[in-house]
């Protein structure tokens, strides 16, 4: 602490602040800007890896082609969800009609019937072709030139080539959707185990991450209990800057007003013994100059002096001026003051501040065993978090439900194998098919190629009609593929078409729209041993639609399930008792202050004896009135030097001598008696006047200060207490921040990673997605797409068999004026030579 100079003004500055700081006692509450916030907690998660990736087809080119096949299929089954159909297939399967079957499914049956004309027209067409072919009983190739020949050849080629183009198309569209079911079925296959797998944990794993989660309540503790560690210090510190510039500035006035005592306890001795030495001096000046005032004035009064008148008045004022026998005694005031200062101030202001520095770890030894109880209480752990897991209900169909998932699981294997056995079969008859169907492509277009060419060629004489020929046959192989290949076409068509189709739109369709949950909400639409809400274990106020859109928002286990409705997280994860028990031991905390004294006793003696001396009281102006009056009244010096000169001026000789000799006696006295007396009241003078001046103030001070000083003992504890209190308010508050980050971990985790239903959604929602959007679409679009290029051959058939006919050499007829003639229209004529 740095000293503070001066004697009385520096007091009044720490004077200032200390009234103001008793004037705000309040002054340190709610500030906890000491302690700082809580450090971020990083916990680790607790809930294992079942959470399912959302399953989204991605947008693609075929996006256009899937919805104008649902668009297609939603006009081929215009009829509702059949609740009373599946409802009777599902309870009693014998007393489903065939009639109910057939209204239901009447658009797949226009689609069988039409399957059926094609299956039995387009082989029987190419059977009869093949037949007439083979005995000539079809029209041949044109051979005669007409007018019309170029149109009706132009016409069929162009009716060929669009149909061919159709086809073309049909089958590129056919061959991607074909292998995108192909590739699809085997993941989309692989992804049910796993989901069933994770479902079976929904349940089944809560209890051991929630033992897992109760566990990393260890994390905050260790905080906490780092934290603990150095509490004490750390409180001490903050009480020690927050009470430091009030005790500092109590401190320095105590300093600056011991200086202020000892001084004026100085100056108080001096001035007794200045006075004593006055007084006695004054008695013996006294006599001297009476004994010199007398022989003096004998002296100038005898007849002979001449011009003496004056001098003898001077001599006769030869006596004492100032009468310090007059003036208050001091000796009341200095016996009070007797042993002042017995303390010594710096020394005690010193002691005093090393012990308040001393605080932090002052308040470290007071608070061990406070610290020790606290470390204690931390180390436990809440009640609620011991019975987190235990307190978890049994839920009554969790047994039920694991072993229902384990066993679709087991029997779905075999199934899922054969699913994708059946369709790599399925797969390869696609992928033969489209390939006939693109060699009808590629037979059509080499055809019309080759027969394109021949008749550009006819002007050619050296053609021969074999390139169109050629063609012809391209054509004609590209019919007999067509009519082979028709039947097993139009039937894995029609076959995958009703499978596909209808799960379209009876599952895909009703389970997009929710008609599938309202289905099976309903009583008695499922068999007993197909009761989905009591297998799921769910509330009975809650429907499996409702259930499922809970559980899509993420809701807990405990609020779509029986799990009791007791459970309720919140409760077990309450700390009220447990921080009311750190509270109770915060409680516990105290700094004890009573070794800062700030005066000691001593001081407050010397301050007391100061107080009641008397000394503001003293008649200092009866001191500066003697003061102010010469020693001797007459001017001794110039005395002497006017009686030198009047011994000159004598005319006696005697009595020149003698006034020579009064003048050396008086000089003498004057340096012996008179100029001793003067440097003593010099010397009185500059006590007086600094008592005069500073012992008022300094009793009126000293009388401030003890009051303060005073006051701050009383308070200082109080204070200490409050900041106390405030810094362990703040404390907790920031422990607590750990515990509420680990309730908001826990209550986060549990409620959205561990007992969470989402699993649930997530499953169904994937299961839609992989059936319809995965499958189902491409499986659809391919059938569609095979489907077209289907009908599209009865066309390609046709225009081809025609386009075919104008492939071959056409006659050309020739006019003459006797008679007609036939040739090749790309021969020319050769007239014949008669040997």
């Amino acid at each position: 602490m740095a000293r503070t100079p001066g004697l009385l003004a520096p007091l009044l500055g720490p004077g200032l602040g200390l009234m103001l700081a008793l004037s705000l006692p309040g002054s340190w509450a709610a500030d906890c800007g000491s302690l700082g916030p809580a450090a971020h907690l990083t916990f680790t998660p607790a809930a294992r890896s079942r959470w399912l990736v959302p399953r989204v087809r991605a947008p693609g080119p075929l996006d256009h082609l899937y919805g104008t096949v649902r668009s297609f299929l939603s006009a081929v089954q215009l009829n509702p969800f059949p609740t009373e159909l599946v409802r009777a297939l599902l309870n009693e399967p014998a007393s489903v009609k065939v009639e109910e079957v057939v209204r239901y499914e009447a658009g797949y049956v226009v689609c069988a019937v039409i399957a059926g004309l094609y299956l039995l027209v387009v082989p029987t067409a190419g059977l009869w072709f093949w037949c007439g072919r083979g005995h000539r009983r079809c029209r041949g190739p044109v051979k005669m030139e007409r007018k019309e020949l170029a149109c009706e050849r132009g016409t069929f080629m162009t009716f060929l080539l669009l149909s061919t183009l159709v086809l073309l198309i049909g089958v590129v569209c056919a061959f991607v959707t074909n292998q995108r079911v192909h590739e699809q079925t085997g993941p989309s296959v692989e992804a049910v185990p796993q989901m069933l797998l994770s479902l079976r944990g929904l349940v089944s794993d809560v209890p051991q991450e929630l033992q897992a989660v109760a566990q990393q309540f260890s994390l905050p503790q260790k905080h906490v209990l780092k934290d603990l560690d150095d509490i004490a210090t750390s409180l001490g510190s903050t009480i020690h800057s927050q009470l430091r510039s009030t005790v500092y500035d109590a401190l320095a006035s105590l300093r600056s007003l011991g200086q202020a005592l000892q001084v004026s306890v100085d100056h108080l001795r001096a001035l007794n013994t200045t006075l004593l030495e006055l007084q006695d001096r004054q008695q013996d000046l006294e006599r001297a100059l009476s004994v010199c005032r007398e022989r003096l004035r004998d002296l100038l009064q005898e007849p002979g002096c001449r011009g003496c008148a004056e001098s003898l008045r001077q001599a006769s004022d030869l006596e004492l001026g100032a009468d310090f026998s007059q003036v208050t005694r001091v000796d009341n005031v200095l016996h009070r003051l007797k042993g002042v200062p017995e303390a010594n101030f710096s020394s005690m202001v010193q002691e005093e501040n090393n012990t308040f520095n001393a605080l932090p770890l002052l308040a470290s030894l007071q608070m061990a065993d406070v610290v020790k109880e606290l470390k204690k209480a931390v180390a436990q752990q809440p009640r609620g978090l011991k019975t987190l897991v235990k307190a978890f209900p049994n839920w009554e169909a969790a047994y039920r439900w694991s072993q229902a998932l384990e066993k679709v699981e087991n029997s779905s294997r075999p199934y899922l194998k054969e699913v994708q056995r059946y369709e790599k079969y399925r797969w390869i008859m696609g992928c033969v098919l489209c390939s006939v169907v693109l060699l009808v492509v590629v037979c059509n277009l080499v055809g019309l190629n080759l027969g394109i060419w021949g008749l550009s060629a006819r002007e050619d004489p050296s053609h021969s009609g074999a390139k169109g020929r050629a063609g012809a046959r391209v054509l004609n192989v590209g019919v007999c593929l067509s009519c082979l290949f028709a039947a097993p076409l139009i039937l894995l068509v029609f076959s995958t078409f009703l499978v596909g189709g209808n799960v379209q739109t009876l599952v895909c369709r009703s389970w997009e729209s929710g008609e599938l949950y309202e289905f099976a909400d309903t009583p008695g639409n499922l068999p007993s041993s197909m009761n989905l809400s009591h297998l799921l274990g769910l509330k009975k106020n809650i429907s499996i639609l409702l259930a499922y859109q809970q559980c899509k928002e993420g809701a807990a286990l405990w609020r779509v399930l029986q799990l009791n409705d007791s459970y309720d997280l919140e409760t077990y994860l309450d700390m009220s008792q447990y921080t009311a028990s750190l509270e109770q031991e915060l409680q516990n905390l105290k700094v004890d202050l009573e070794n800062v004294d700030l005066l000691s006793p001593a001081g407050h003696r010397d301050l007391q004896a100061l107080q009641s001396s008397g000394l503001g009281g003293l008649q200092y102006p009866s001191f500066l009135i003697q003061i102010q009056k010469p020693v001797v009244n007459t001017n001794m010096e110039k005395l002497a030097h006017e009686l030198e000169e009047l011994a000159q001026t004598q005319g006696s000789s005697v009595l020149g001598k003698e006034l020579q000799e009064e003048a050396h006696k008086l000089r003498n006295l004057y340096r012996e008696k008179v100029h001793p007396q003067q440097s003593l009241v010099a010397k009185l003078n500059f006590t007086v006047r600094a008592l005069a001046t500073s012992a008022p103030k300094l009793q009126l001070e000293t009388s401030r200060v003890m009051d303060r000083v005073t006051h701050l003992k009383g308070e200082l504890p109080a204070w200490a207490t409050r900041i106390l209190r405030n810094e362990s308010e703040c404390f907790l508050t920031r422990e607590m921040g750990y515990f509420s980050q680990y309730t908001a971990w826990v209550r986060e985790e549990v409620t959205q990673h561990i007992a969470t239903c989402q699993p649930l959604s997530g499953a169904l929602d994937n299961s839609r997605v992989i059936l319809c959007d995965m499958i189902a679409d491409p499986w659809n679009a391919f059938c569609f797409c095979l489907g077209c290029c289907a009908f599209f051959l009865v066309p390609s058939i046709i225009f081809a068999i025609k386009t075919s006919k104008y492939c071959h050499p056409v006659w050309k007829r020739l006019s003459s004026s006797s008679s007609e003639e036939t040739q090749l229209f790309h021969i020319p004529r050769v007239t014949s030579l008669k040997l």
